[in-house]
C-alpha cells in the first residue's frame, strides 16, 4: 500500500509517519516543500491541476491530510485550513479517485459545548474564532467531496514534541526556562479539556487508512473521552519536571479558555468503526512531553 501523508514534518504529522510505516506492505511518502518530500506539493500555492499531476505520480491507495495551522494571519489559517483540503479533494477526485483520504479536524471546530454534555459526531458545529471556522472548512470540503474519505475530528493531542501553541507544550517550554525553582506566570486553568495522546491519534490513523473501503463513516471523534481540568494537567507536568517553584494563574487568559469552560469527546464511533480505544495515560503522555523537551535542550545545549 502506498500511503501520501502531508503535514508529516508537524507534530502530529511525524508520529503518524512513523506509526504507518508499520503497517504491513506500507511505503509512505511524504508530500511537502523540498528538501526531504518524496513529493513536492504545497497547499498554499499549488493549485488542484498542478497537484492532481503530482498525485498521478505518486498514485497513493491512501492520502493523510495532517497539514493545517494553528495560528497565524487569518490568510494563513484560511489557505492551510480551508483552501488546502478543498484543492486536495479536487485533485485527488482528478488523479485518484479510489484511494482513501483520512484528514485531520479538529474539536475547534464543534464550538461551546451544552453544559457538560461530552460532543457527539451529529452535534451542529459553532466555532468561536476563526481557527475553528477555517478548519470546519475544511472537514466540509473533505465531507462533500464523494471520496472515500473520513474526517478524524482530533480534541487535545499531547504528548511528546507537543508545539508551544499548546498549553502543555508551552507549559513544558516555561518549565525549562524557569528552572526547578523559579516563577511562572500562566492564565485561569479552571477550564476542562479532553486530552488525548499524539500516539493513539496515529493509531487510529493507521486504523481508518487500513479499514476496508468505503466503510467509515466520513466523521470520527478521537479523543480520549475524558474532560479533564487543566489545572491538574499542568500540574502532573509539573512533577514530572520536578518543579518546585511558584505557578501564577493571574496572567492573561486565552479568550477560548472562557468561551469554551469545558469539552470532552463522545468517542463510541470511533471504537465501533475502528476497533479503536485510547491506550496512553495521560501521565505517561505528560512525562513524555517533558522528556523530550528537556532532551532537545539537552542537545542543543551540547
Amino acid at each position: 500500500m502506498r500511503i501520501l501523508v502531508l503535514g508529516a514534518t508537524g507534530f502530529l504529522g511525524r508520529h503518524i509517519a512513523r506509526r504507518l510505516r508499520t503497517l504491513p506492505g506500507a511505503r509512505v511518502l511524504v508530500a511537502g516543500r523540498p528538501p526531504g518530500a518524496d513529493l513536492p506539493a504545497d497547499l498554499v500555492t499549488d493549485d488542484a491541476e498542478q497537484l492532481a499531476a503530482r498525485l498521478r505520480r505518486a498514485a497513493p491507495d491512501a492520502v493523510v491530510n495532517c497539514a493545517g495551522a494553528v495560528g497565524g494571519s487569518p490568510v494563513t489559517l484560511a489557505a492551510l485550513n480551508a483552501r488546502g483540503p478543498a484543492v486536495l479533494c479536487e485533485a485527488l477526485r482528478a488523479a485518484a479517485p479510489a484511494a482513501r483520504l483520512v484528514h485531520l479536524g479538529s474539536a475547534g471546530e464543534y464550538g461551546p459545548a451544552d453544559g457538560r454534555r461530552p460532543r457527539s459526531e451529529t452535534d451542529p458545529a459553532g466555532p468561536l474564532g476563526l481557527y475553528g471556522a477555517t478548519k470546519l472548512a475544511g472537514t466540509l470540503a473533505v465531507r462533500e467531496s464523494g471520496l472515500d474519505a473520513v474526517v478524524l475530528r482530533v480534541f487535545n493531542p499531547v504528548g511528546p514534541g507537543a508545539p508551544a501553541g499548546s498549553l502543555p507544550g508551552r507549559l513544558a517550554a516555561e518549565l525549562l526556562r524557569a528552572g526547578p525553582e523559579g516563577r511562572i506566570e500562566v492564565g485561569d486553568l479552571s477550564a476542562h479539556r479532553d486530552f488525548v495522546d499524539v500516539r493513539d491519534v496515529a493509531e487510529a490513523v493507521a486504523r481508518a487508512v487500513a479499514a476496508a473501503p468505503d466503510s467509515l463513516p466520513d466523521l470520527l471523534n478521537i479523543g480520549s473521552g475524558t474532560a479533564r481540568p487543566v489545572r491538574d494537567v499542568a500540574g502532573a507536568l509539573i512533577a514530572a519536571a520536578g518543579f518546585r517553584g511558584v505557578l501564577d494563574e493571574g496572567g492573561a487568559g486565552s479568550p477560548r479558555s472562557a468561551a469554551v469552560p469545558w469539552t470532552q469527546a463522545d468517542i463510541t464511533l470511533a471504537a465501533r468503526s475502528l476497533g479503536w480505544s485510547p491506550r496512553v495515560p495521560l501521565a505517561d503522555s505528560l512525562a513524555d512531553l517533558w522528556a523530550e523537551t528537556a532532551a532537545r535542550t539537552g542537545e542543543r545545549a551540547r
